[in-house]
């Protein structure tokens, strides 16, 4: 199952479709926002959390194209600040998204996305900024990851209220590329990353999330087979390679 949207249908007049995202993790553990400050937690008005995303700058948030792919601006709020996904924390409301322009929702290529709020989150414990790399900066197959989100404990489970975290290791794109074959293809836009043998991995409810090396943001939460399944590391967006795009478009 790939970690891109589906459409649900909200029960009220003035709500359109709105893209459910697919991506949680799987195989990790309990933390606190204090130890990702940078994470936030993208929401549509009466549903709630949907989309994981990262603070850049003070009123600018990346996440995945396919979270904000056909959802009015008017839907969107960015809630920072907090380790529940359902209360606490500082809630900025959404003012521009800018979708990457050669996202292909078939291919999930160039799945980023910007997202300017109305105001700014001031700086806290609770809530900072994450670095990019440079641009075409690659990460080394076998480099140690951690990825965090609300989503998912199990294929197909319940979400958690408390922000969760798993360290998985960078997979070559040639060795990921095999394993997804011509049907899926892995391109340079995206970055894979697993366990042998799987059993962690980012899949519902984590889509848009970071994806960090240390103090830098590295993926995006995008798609996958499954959930932790042993053949089939997750599979991210490249910040590096979408860099020189991020750049361009907060010029």
């Amino acid at each position: 199952m790939f970690r891109v949207l589906l459409l649900v249908a909200l029960l009220s007049c003035a709500l359109a479709e709105v893209p459910m995202p697919d991506g949680r993790i799987v195989g990790g553990q309990e933390t606190t926002i204090e130890n990702f400050p940078h994470q936030i937690s993208l929401q549509y008005v009466l549903m709630g959390h949907m989309c994981g995303g990262s603070i850049y700058k003070e009123n600018v948030v990346i996440t995945a194209a396919h979270c904000v792919d056909g959802a009015p601006t008017s839907l969107l709020r960015v809630v920072a600040g907090t380790t529940s996904k359902s209360s606490g924390g500082v809630s900025l409301s959404v003012d521009k998204v800018y979708k990457h322009e050669n996202y292909n929702s078939k291919t999930v290529e160039n799945d980023i996305a910007i997202i300017i709020t109305k105001g700014s989150f001031t700086f806290s414990e609770k809530i900072q900024p994450i670095g990019l790399p440079a641009a075409n900066d690659e990460a080394r197959a076998g480099s140690k990851a951690i990825v965090s989100g609300w989503g998912s404990l199990k294929e197909g489970g319940l979400s958690p209220s408390k922000l969760q975290y798993v360290e998985v290791n960078i997979v070559s794109l040639e060795e990921c590329a095999k394993a997804y074959g011509s049907s899926n293809p892995v391109t340079e836009s995206m970055l894979c990353a697993g366990v042998s043998g799987g059993g962690k991995d980012a899949c519902q409810g984590d889509s848009g999330g970071p994806l960090i090396i240390g103090s830098t943001l590295v993926g995006i939460v995008s798609w996958g087979s499954g959930c932790a399944r042993p053949d089939y590391p997750g599979v991210y967006s490249n910040v590096a390679y979408l860099r020189n795009w991020i750049d361009a478009k907060l010029a």
